[in-house]
Protein backbone atom coordinates (compact mmCIF):
# COMPACT_ATOMS: atom_id res chain seq x y z
CA UNK A 1 0.00 0.00 0.00
CA UNK A 2 0.92 3.50 -1.18
CA UNK A 3 0.56 6.78 -0.44
CA UNK A 4 -0.18 7.23 -4.35
CA UNK A 5 -2.63 4.67 -4.19
CA UNK A 6 -4.63 5.77 -1.14
CA UNK A 7 -4.57 9.28 -2.99
CA UNK A 8 -5.73 7.68 -6.15
CA UNK A 9 -8.55 5.86 -4.17
CA UNK A 10 -9.85 8.86 -2.22
CA UNK A 11 -9.81 10.90 -6.06
CA UNK A 12 -11.96 8.11 -7.58
CA UNK A 13 -14.46 8.14 -4.80
CA UNK A 14 -14.65 12.30 -4.86
CA UNK A 15 -15.08 11.77 -8.94
CA UNK A 16 -17.52 8.34 -8.34
CA UNK A 17 -15.88 7.55 -12.03
CA UNK A 18 -12.47 5.32 -12.83
CA UNK A 19 -12.35 7.49 -16.39
CA UNK A 20 -12.73 10.89 -14.57
CA UNK A 21 -9.88 10.06 -12.36
CA UNK A 22 -7.53 8.57 -15.31
CA UNK A 23 -8.12 11.80 -17.38
CA UNK A 24 -7.23 14.07 -14.53
CA UNK A 25 -4.03 12.17 -13.79
CA UNK A 26 -3.34 11.60 -17.81
CA UNK A 27 -2.74 7.95 -17.77
CA UNK A 28 -4.97 4.42 -18.37
CA UNK A 29 -8.27 3.42 -16.53
CA UNK A 30 -6.32 0.04 -16.32
CA UNK A 31 -3.46 2.33 -14.04
CA UNK A 32 -6.07 3.39 -11.92
CA UNK A 33 -7.98 0.18 -11.09
CA UNK A 34 -4.71 -1.33 -9.98
CA UNK A 35 -4.36 1.29 -7.14
CA UNK A 36 -7.69 0.46 -6.24
CA UNK A 37 -6.93 -3.75 -6.51
CA UNK A 38 -3.95 -3.16 -4.47
CA UNK A 39 -5.82 -1.81 -1.47
CA UNK A 40 -8.51 -4.78 -1.79
CA UNK A 41 -5.73 -7.39 -2.03
CA UNK A 42 -4.10 -5.75 1.31
CA UNK A 43 -7.13 -4.83 3.08
CA UNK A 44 -9.00 -8.24 2.31
CA UNK A 45 -12.28 -6.05 1.52
CA UNK A 46 -14.27 -4.96 -1.40
CA UNK A 47 -13.72 -1.20 -1.62
CA UNK A 48 -16.05 -0.24 -4.70
CA UNK A 49 -19.25 -0.88 -6.03
CA UNK A 50 -19.76 -0.80 -9.76
CA UNK A 51 -23.34 1.24 -10.74
CA UNK A 52 -25.23 1.93 -13.98
CA UNK A 53 -23.02 4.93 -14.46
CA UNK A 54 -19.42 4.91 -12.49
CA UNK A 55 -18.77 3.65 -8.91
CA UNK A 56 -18.97 4.24 -5.29
CA UNK A 57 -17.41 3.29 -2.43
CA UNK A 58 -18.14 0.44 -0.49
CA UNK A 59 -19.11 0.52 3.53
CA UNK A 60 -15.77 -0.64 3.60
CA UNK A 61 -14.67 1.90 1.36
CA UNK A 62 -15.84 5.06 2.93
CA UNK A 63 -14.05 3.56 6.31
CA UNK A 64 -10.69 4.09 4.44
CA UNK A 65 -11.96 7.14 2.38
CA UNK A 66 -12.60 8.76 5.43
CA UNK A 67 -9.04 7.86 7.15
CA UNK A 68 -7.33 8.57 4.00
CA UNK A 69 -8.45 12.28 3.72
CA UNK A 70 -5.35 12.49 6.54
CA UNK A 71 -2.80 11.93 3.77
CA UNK A 72 -3.44 15.26 2.63
CA UNK A 73 -1.94 17.00 5.66
CA UNK A 74 1.66 14.30 5.17
CA UNK A 75 1.51 15.67 1.29
CA UNK A 76 0.89 19.10 2.65
CA UNK A 77 4.27 18.57 5.54
CA UNK A 78 6.53 17.10 2.51
CA UNK A 79 6.17 19.80 0.64
CA UNK A 80 6.84 22.13 3.14
CA UNK A 81 10.16 20.27 3.62
CA UNK A 82 10.88 20.62 0.03
CA UNK A 83 10.44 23.94 0.15
CA UNK A 84 12.66 24.72 3.12
CA UNK A 85 15.42 22.33 1.53
CA UNK A 86 15.66 24.56 -1.59
CA UNK A 87 15.04 27.44 0.05
CA UNK A 88 12.82 29.94 -2.16
CA UNK A 89 12.85 26.93 -4.70
CA UNK A 90 9.85 24.62 -5.19
CA UNK A 91 6.54 24.81 -7.20
CA UNK A 92 3.15 26.00 -6.57
CA UNK A 93 -0.16 23.93 -8.03
CA UNK A 94 -3.63 26.40 -8.93
CA UNK A 95 -6.49 24.77 -10.26
CA UNK A 96 -8.28 27.69 -12.36
CA UNK A 97 -11.46 27.87 -14.74
CA UNK A 98 -11.02 28.63 -18.29
CA UNK A 99 -10.99 33.25 -18.12
CA UNK A 100 -9.06 33.01 -14.43
CA UNK A 101 -5.88 33.47 -15.03
CA UNK A 102 -6.52 36.56 -17.73
CA UNK A 103 -9.18 38.14 -15.77
CA UNK A 104 -7.90 37.70 -11.85
CA UNK A 105 -4.09 36.42 -12.15
CA UNK A 106 -2.22 38.78 -14.97
CA UNK A 107 -1.05 40.93 -12.74
CA UNK A 108 -0.39 38.88 -9.64
CA UNK A 109 1.33 36.82 -11.73
CA UNK A 110 3.88 38.87 -12.78
CA UNK A 111 4.46 40.33 -9.34
CA UNK A 112 4.79 37.07 -7.97
CA UNK A 113 7.19 35.69 -10.31
CA UNK A 114 9.52 39.26 -9.83
CA UNK A 115 9.75 37.77 -6.18
CA UNK A 116 10.32 34.42 -6.37
CA UNK A 117 12.12 33.98 -9.98
CA UNK A 118 12.94 30.05 -9.19
CA UNK A 119 9.29 29.11 -8.17
CA UNK A 120 7.34 27.14 -10.93
CA UNK A 121 3.62 28.31 -10.84
CA UNK A 122 1.82 25.35 -11.89
CA UNK A 123 -1.95 25.64 -13.67
CA UNK A 124 -4.32 23.10 -14.22
CA UNK A 125 -7.39 24.42 -16.07
CA UNK A 126 -10.66 22.25 -14.52
CA UNK A 127 -14.11 22.84 -16.26
CA UNK A 128 -16.16 23.59 -12.65
CA UNK A 129 -15.47 24.09 -8.99
CA UNK A 130 -16.70 20.91 -8.16
CA UNK A 131 -13.40 19.22 -10.41
CA UNK A 132 -11.52 21.97 -8.29
CA UNK A 133 -12.43 20.47 -5.48
CA UNK A 134 -12.31 16.89 -6.29
CA UNK A 135 -8.61 17.45 -7.16
CA UNK A 136 -7.64 18.98 -3.83
CA UNK A 137 -9.55 16.56 -1.84
CA UNK A 138 -7.34 14.34 -3.83
CA UNK A 139 -4.42 16.03 -2.86
CA UNK A 140 -3.15 17.22 -6.49
CA UNK A 141 -3.54 20.81 -5.83
CA UNK A 142 -2.01 23.42 -3.67
CA UNK A 143 -5.22 26.12 -4.62
CA UNK A 144 -8.03 26.70 -6.56
CA UNK A 145 -9.62 29.56 -7.63
CA UNK A 146 -13.69 28.78 -7.75
CA UNK A 147 -17.29 30.42 -7.99
CA UNK A 148 -18.15 29.86 -4.17
CA UNK A 149 -20.95 27.76 -3.41
CA UNK A 150 -22.10 25.65 -0.68
CA UNK A 151 -19.48 24.06 1.87
CA UNK A 152 -17.69 21.11 0.58
CA UNK A 153 -16.11 18.23 3.09
CA UNK A 154 -12.73 18.70 3.31
CA UNK A 155 -12.08 21.97 1.80
CA UNK A 156 -12.60 25.96 3.06
CA UNK A 157 -13.24 28.46 1.02
CA UNK A 158 -11.95 31.87 1.46
CA UNK A 159 -14.00 34.79 -0.76
CA UNK A 160 -11.99 37.59 -2.66
CA UNK A 161 -14.39 39.23 -4.12
CA UNK A 162 -17.87 40.28 -4.92
CA UNK A 163 -18.44 40.23 -8.32
CA UNK A 164 -21.78 42.51 -9.63
CA UNK A 165 -23.65 41.24 -12.57
CA UNK A 166 -24.26 43.13 -15.95
CA UNK A 167 -25.99 42.63 -19.49
CA UNK A 168 -23.67 41.93 -22.34
CA UNK A 169 -25.28 43.40 -25.46
CA UNK A 170 -23.66 45.07 -28.52
CA UNK A 171 -23.86 48.58 -29.38
CA UNK A 172 -26.89 49.38 -31.32
CA UNK A 173 -29.39 47.05 -29.47
CA UNK A 174 -32.24 48.81 -28.32
CA UNK A 175 -30.54 47.81 -24.21
CA UNK A 176 -27.45 49.18 -25.21
CA UNK A 177 -28.18 53.13 -24.00
CA UNK A 178 -29.95 52.10 -20.74
CA UNK A 179 -28.03 53.11 -17.18
CA UNK A 180 -29.17 49.97 -15.62
CA UNK A 181 -31.34 46.97 -16.25
CA UNK A 182 -34.45 46.13 -14.10
CA UNK A 183 -34.78 42.20 -13.88
CA UNK A 184 -38.34 42.90 -15.24
CA UNK A 185 -36.72 43.55 -18.39
CA UNK A 186 -35.13 40.92 -18.82
CA UNK A 187 -38.59 38.89 -19.02
CA UNK A 188 -39.17 36.63 -21.75
CA UNK A 189 -35.39 37.50 -23.39
CA UNK A 190 -33.48 34.85 -24.64
CA UNK A 191 -30.05 34.59 -22.80
CA UNK A 192 -27.47 33.03 -23.38
CA UNK A 193 -26.75 30.58 -20.42
CA UNK A 194 -23.96 30.29 -18.97
CA UNK A 195 -21.89 27.32 -18.48
CA UNK A 196 -24.25 23.62 -17.48
CA UNK A 197 -23.98 23.12 -14.19
CA UNK A 198 -21.81 25.06 -13.11
CA UNK A 199 -22.01 27.16 -9.78
CA UNK A 200 -22.29 30.69 -11.42
CA UNK A 201 -24.93 29.19 -13.40
CA UNK A 202 -27.03 27.95 -10.60
CA UNK A 203 -27.15 31.05 -8.63
CA UNK A 204 -28.41 33.31 -11.91
CA UNK A 205 -31.39 30.80 -12.46
CA UNK A 206 -31.93 30.63 -8.41
CA UNK A 207 -31.87 34.43 -8.50
CA UNK A 208 -34.23 34.73 -11.90
CA UNK A 209 -36.08 32.04 -9.79
CA UNK A 210 -36.44 34.05 -6.63
CA UNK A 211 -37.46 37.12 -8.56
CA UNK A 212 -40.25 35.13 -10.43
CA UNK A 213 -38.24 36.49 -13.95
CA UNK A 214 -38.42 33.58 -16.35
CA UNK A 215 -35.61 34.06 -19.49
CA UNK A 216 -34.92 31.51 -22.30
CA UNK A 217 -31.91 30.22 -23.71
CA UNK A 218 -31.34 29.08 -27.36
CA UNK A 219 -27.25 28.67 -26.35
CA UNK A 220 -24.93 27.46 -23.66
CA UNK A 221 -21.05 27.92 -23.15
CA UNK A 222 -18.37 26.85 -21.88
CA UNK A 223 -17.19 29.94 -19.98
CA UNK A 224 -17.91 33.33 -19.43
CA UNK A 225 -15.41 35.04 -22.15
CA UNK A 226 -17.59 32.94 -24.55
CA UNK A 227 -20.73 34.28 -23.73
CA UNK A 228 -19.35 37.99 -24.04
CA UNK A 229 -18.01 37.12 -27.51
CA UNK A 230 -21.28 36.45 -28.18
CA UNK A 231 -23.19 39.33 -27.35
CA UNK A 232 -20.31 41.57 -29.01
CA UNK A 233 -20.92 39.46 -31.70
CA UNK A 234 -24.88 40.27 -31.54
CA UNK A 235 -25.93 36.53 -31.48
CA UNK A 236 -27.60 37.02 -27.98
CA UNK A 237 -27.85 38.94 -24.42
CA UNK A 238 -25.88 37.64 -21.58
CA UNK A 239 -26.14 37.72 -18.11
CA UNK A 240 -22.13 37.47 -16.78
CA UNK A 241 -20.05 38.61 -13.63
CA UNK A 242 -18.29 41.94 -14.51
CA UNK A 243 -14.74 40.66 -14.44
CA UNK A 244 -11.74 42.56 -13.82
CA UNK A 245 -10.79 43.77 -17.66
CA UNK A 246 -13.82 44.18 -19.04
CA UNK A 247 -15.18 47.13 -20.28
CA UNK A 248 -16.97 49.60 -17.93
CA UNK A 249 -20.59 50.22 -17.83
CA UNK A 250 -21.24 53.37 -20.23
CA UNK A 251 -17.45 52.68 -22.13
CA UNK A 252 -18.21 53.11 -26.03
CA UNK A 253 -17.19 50.17 -28.06
CA UNK A 254 -18.52 47.01 -29.64
CA UNK A 255 -20.05 45.59 -26.48
CA UNK A 256 -21.99 47.41 -23.65
CA UNK A 257 -21.91 46.25 -20.14
CA UNK A 258 -25.04 47.63 -18.44
CA UNK A 259 -25.51 47.05 -14.51
CA UNK A 260 -28.02 44.60 -13.48
CA UNK A 261 -28.50 45.75 -9.75
CA UNK A 262 -31.11 43.51 -8.24
CA UNK A 263 -28.90 40.31 -8.88
CA UNK A 264 -27.39 38.95 -5.55
CA UNK A 265 -23.16 39.64 -6.36
CA UNK A 266 -21.39 36.54 -7.12
CA UNK A 267 -18.15 35.38 -4.74
CA UNK A 268 -15.37 34.06 -6.18
CA UNK A 269 -11.99 33.37 -4.20
CA UNK A 270 -10.21 30.37 -2.90
CA UNK A 271 -10.36 26.63 -2.19
CA UNK A 272 -7.60 25.04 -0.02
CA UNK A 273 -7.98 22.14 1.97
CA UNK A 274 -6.53 23.32 4.78
CA UNK A 275 -5.32 27.12 5.36
CA UNK A 276 -3.29 26.65 8.57
CA UNK A 277 -1.22 24.19 6.35
CA UNK A 278 -1.12 25.54 3.32
CA UNK A 279 2.90 25.80 2.05
CA UNK A 280 4.35 29.05 2.07
CA UNK A 281 4.76 29.92 -1.53
CA UNK A 282 1.24 28.61 -2.03
CA UNK A 283 -0.26 31.46 0.82
CA UNK A 284 2.38 33.96 -0.69
CA UNK A 285 0.75 33.35 -4.35
CA UNK A 286 -3.09 33.21 -2.73
CA UNK A 287 -2.24 36.39 -1.19
CA UNK A 288 -0.55 38.35 -4.18
CA UNK A 289 -3.93 37.50 -6.14
CA UNK A 290 -5.95 38.58 -2.90
CA UNK A 291 -4.16 41.84 -2.86
CA UNK A 292 -4.46 42.71 -6.21
CA UNK A 293 -7.77 42.05 -6.35
CA UNK A 294 -8.40 44.99 -4.07
CA UNK A 295 -8.28 43.04 -1.31
CA UNK A 296 -5.42 42.90 1.68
Amino acid sequence: MTLEDLRVFVAVCRAGSLSAVARELACTQSAVSQHVKRLERETGVSLLERLPRGVAPTAAGRVLCDAAEGIAGLDLALRRLGDLVHGEGGSVRIATGGTTVRHFMAEAVVSFRRRYPKVSLEFQTESSSRRCFDALTAGHLDLAWVTLGAPVRGVEQRPVVDLPWVLAVRAGDPLAARARIDVSDLAGVRLVRLPPNSISGGRLDAAFAELGIRTGSDTSVADWDTALLLAELGLGHAVVPALPGLPAPGDEGPLRLIPVPALPPLPVGWAVRRWAALPPLARAFADTVSTSCGRP
